[in-house]
C-alpha cells in the first residue's frame, strides 16, 4: 500500500512501517497545503493517510475520497508516543475504507 504521513507525524515513523511505500507530506512538499487540498492530493498518489488530527472528519468530507484514512490515537505526536501503535498499523491499513476514517 501507498501511505502517506500527514505534517503533524514525524517522518521517522515511516521506517517503521516495513512492506509500504511510506511518504510524508514534507517529502512531497506539501507542508503549507490546507487538509481539504491535501486530501485531495493525496488521493491521486496515495491508498492511506496516517494523521493524529482527531477533528479531520467533522472538518472535510472523508466520504468523497478513494483514500482511506487512519486517525492515531496518541496522546501527542512525538515519536515516542506514536511509536506504540506501530504494532497496530499494518491491520489498520490494511482493514481501511476509502471513505472512512478508522481509530
Amino acid at each position: 500500500m501507498r501511505v502517506l504521513l500527514d505534517e503533524c507525524i514525524d517522518w521517522r515513523l515511516s521506517r517503521d512501517l516495513v512492506g509500504h511505500e511510506v511518504g510524508s507530506a514534507r517529502q512531497m512538499g506539501w507542508t503549507a497545503v490546507k487538509n481539504g487540498e491535501l486530501l485531495s492530493l493525496a488521493s491521486r498518489h496515495f491508498d492511506v493517510f496516517v494523521t493524529v488530527d482527531r477533528n479531520l472528519s467533522s472538518q472535510q468530507n472523508l466520504g468523497a475520497l478513494r483514500l482511506a484514512v487512519i486517525v492515531l490515537g496518541a496522546r501527542t505526536n512525538r515519536l515516542a508516543d506514536l511509536r506504540p501503535l506501530v504494532p497496530e498499523l499494518p491491520t489498520a491499513i490494511a482493514s481501511a475504507q476509502p471513505g472512512a476514517p478508522a481509530w
